[in-house]
Order: structure tokens, then C-alpha cells, then sequence
């Protein structure tokens, strides 16, 4: 490797959650190709288990606190412009709108700003910076539904510069961290002979499991025997939701798990998934689902409909009814198999054929184009 060979700047704001992934994503849609990869965390201490994690040539951890991340962003804006002085770079990937802007005021570079959240360009200040750097800015949303909401906020850009790639999972490589059956449950410390609806996020108002416990409650006796609502994270919501679960006689039957490390080992202790989220972008936690072969239940905000495609079941957002419907409904179904549908749009394959086709169409790196 030399710093002579061409590379990729990839920006992200932090490791934590799923950005370690994403920062994985996308420094592998260069594997096979003569590009080098050089991503760079503005905040988060350095950690080896990280850089072997990010699937890049090079990684950089510049450790700036949240108080550095606020305002003009001087500092980091120089070091940024250091790093891009110090080899051939031919392209910026952002992640999310603060490494973007960091990316067009330190660089001369192509920057395409990845965009994992719906909202970011409603902000006037954020369309004027945007509209400043329309030239060389291209913008992706992780979903159909976070693209057309970037659209909807930059009506005077064209459509073609404002495009989708999923998100995507190393399939084999999730399927290999998975757990069996019996021991995922052994874990988690739930019976072996219940049927489990599982749930995994933060207990916050977005993920709506208020509507997911009335749901249960009101399907439970439509339900195997011994059936249990599994929810697997912590939030400020907690003691409500128990509190609602008491109220609706079903406290003994819905399980706070709390915090769980590395939840994805486990989801197999589950017999069907539920998302309830009100506007989720994307859906990871659908993809690590359909690699445990769950059938899967969501309601249809957001990019889940996209991510399930015609083979999930939906209902409409806080429809209770529909939703009770919905789990009797998957009760009697078989797991499912999802790996055709993972593989066609949500595997690193996928993601390289379209990641080429959209450089093909901006006019970028026409000399090679990633390697399907």
C-alpha cells in the first residue's frame, strides 16, 4: 500500500451503535478494486476491535468530545484538510450531516453525504449550506422514504442527485454469531416450550411498544399457550410500559430484558419478530431478524415496507386491532426464509452493483468502477 495509490475519505462521527457497521459497508464496496479506504472517526477513543471492524485500509481516531462537535468546527475542520493533503484522494463518503459539512469545507473532493436519519435537510441553515455546495454534493438516504424526504426538502435539486443504497448485512457472517434455539433461550433466560414475540430498541416514544404490549394483550388469547412478549432494551419509558402491562392483566406475560450485548446472537430464542416503530428509517434490526429466519411483523412507517418487502406482514402505524390480527395470524406460520431477499437486496454484493451504477451516473471514478 502506498499513500500514491488512489483512496476514499470516509468521514463518520462516531463508532457507536450501528455506525461501526455503516463505516464497514461502505469502505467494503471497495474491496477488489485499486481504491484504498482511509476512514476517519471524529469522536471515540481509539479501539482496536473497531479498526479491525471497519473493513478499511487505514483508520484514524481524532477523539474530539460533543463540545468540539458543536458550532464552526474550526479544529476539525483542519485536521480534516491535513489528512485530505496527505495522499490522493478521489472521493469523500459522510456519514450523517455534521461529518458532510466537515467534508465540503475541509476538502475539494467529491462528497457524498450519507443520510441515516428522515429530517436533516427540513433545518433552512442546512438547505442554504447544501445549495452552497450543490456542485460537488451528492446526497444518499439509507431508504425510498429518507431519499423522497430529502427530496421533498431540496425541490430545486435534480432527482439524480439524491439516491438511495440500503443498508446492508454480512449475511454470513451474522448467521455464524447466532445462537440456536435452546440456547439463545437459555441466555435470555425465557422457556424453552413458550412462543416469543420479540421486540429489541430503545424503549423511546419513536419505537411505540405501547402499541406493541396493547397488541399482545389483545391477541393473547388467540395465541399458543405459554405464550410471551420478549422487549430487549432500555429507555426512559420503562416503568411505563410495565405499568401498562399491570393495567392490561398481562404483566406476567411481557419480559423487560433490558440492556442485552450483542442482542443479534440471540434473536433465534424468538418465533416471530415485531417492529412497531413510528418512523423508522431503515430497519437494521429487520435485516438481523431475517438472517434468524423469523417471519416478521412491522407497521408501515417509514423504510420498513421497503425492507419486508411483499413477504413481511404490515399493519397500519398504532393499529392495535390490526396488530392483534396480525400476530394470530403468524402463530400458525413456519419460519421463514429470507435469505433470497437478503441476498438480492441487502448483501454487500447487492450494494456494490448499485453502488457502481450510481458513480456511473454522477460521472465519478470512471476509471474503475467498485467490483461487483
Amino acid at each position: 500500500m502506498s499513500h500514491s495509490d488512489p483512496w476514499v475519505l470516509q468521514i463518520c462521527h462516531g463508532y457507536d451503535g450501528p455506525f461501526l457497521d455503516c463505516a464497514r459497508q461502505y469502505a467494503s464496496l471497495f474491496a477488489g478494486t485499486r481504491y484504498k479506504v482511509l476512514t476517519v472517526y471524529l469522536s471515540g477513543a481509539a479501539d482496536a476491535e473497531v479498526e479491525a471492524g471497519s473493513a478499511s485500509d487505514e483508520v484514524v481516531f481524532l477523539g474530539y468530545g460533543s463540545r468540539d462537535m458543536r458550532g464552526l468546527k474550526l479544529r476539525i475542520i483542519r485536521d480534516i484538510a491535513r489528512l485530505a493533503r496527505s495522499r490522493d484522494f478521489r472521493l469523500c463518503i459522510a456519514h450523517r450531516f455534521k461529518p458532510t459539512y466537515i467534508a465540503c469545507l475541509a476538502t475539494r473532493l467529491p462528497v457524498i453525504g450519507v443520510n441515516h436519519a428522515f429530517g436533516v435537510y427540513r433545518r433552512f441553515s442546512r438547505r442554504s449550506f447544501a445549495a452552497l455546495f450543490r456542485k460537488r454534493l451528492l446526497l444518499l438516504g439509507v431508504s425510498n422514504a429518507v431519499r423522497d424526504d430529502i427530496r421533498s426538502c431540496l425541490p430545486a435539486w435534480p432527482e439524480a442527485r439524491i439516491e438511495t443504497l440500503y443498508n446492508r448485512i454480512d449475511i454470513e457472517a451474522v448467521q455464524s454469531q447466532q445462537v440456536s434455539r435452546e440456547d439463545a433461550r437459555d441466555h435470555l433466560g425465557l422457556p424453552q416450550e413458550a412462543w416469543v414475540v420479540g421486540n429489541v430498541g430503545r424503549l423511546h416514544p419513536d419505537k411505540d411498544q405501547a402499541t406493541l404490549i396493547r397488541g399482545f394483550a389483545l391477541a393473547l388469547s388467540s395465541l399458543p399457550a405459554n405464550s410471551v412478549l420478549v422487549i430487549v432494551g432500555r429507555g426512559r419509558l420503562e416503568a411505563e410500559l410495565r405499568a401498562l402491562a399491570k393495567e392490561l392483566g398481562v404483566e406476567q406475560a411481557v419480559l423487560f430484558l433490558g440492556q442485552v450485548a450483542d442482542a443479534k446472537r440471540y434473536f433465534k430464542a424468538f418465533d416471530v419478530f415485531a417492529l412497531t416503530s413510528d418512523h423508522e428509517p431503515f430497519g437494521m434490526v429487520l435485516l438481523e431478524a431475517m438472517v434468524a429466519d423469523l417471519p416478521l411483523l412491522s407497521s408501515d412507517a417509514g423504510g420498513a415496507p421497503e425492507v419486508l418487502g411483499s413477504r413481511g406482514r404490515l399493519f397500519p402505524l398504532g393499529d392495535v386491532q390490526a396488530l392483534a390480527s396480525r400476530l394470530a395470524e403468524v402463530a400458525s406460520q413456519a419460519p421463514a426464509d429470507w435469505r433470497g431477499h437478503l441476498q438480492a437486496l441487502f448483501s454487500d454484493r447487492a450494494a456494490r452493483e448499485r453502488f457502481s451504477l450510481l458513480l456511473e451516473r454522477w460521472g465519478l471514478m470512471a476509471e474503475e468502477r467498485c467490483a461487483p
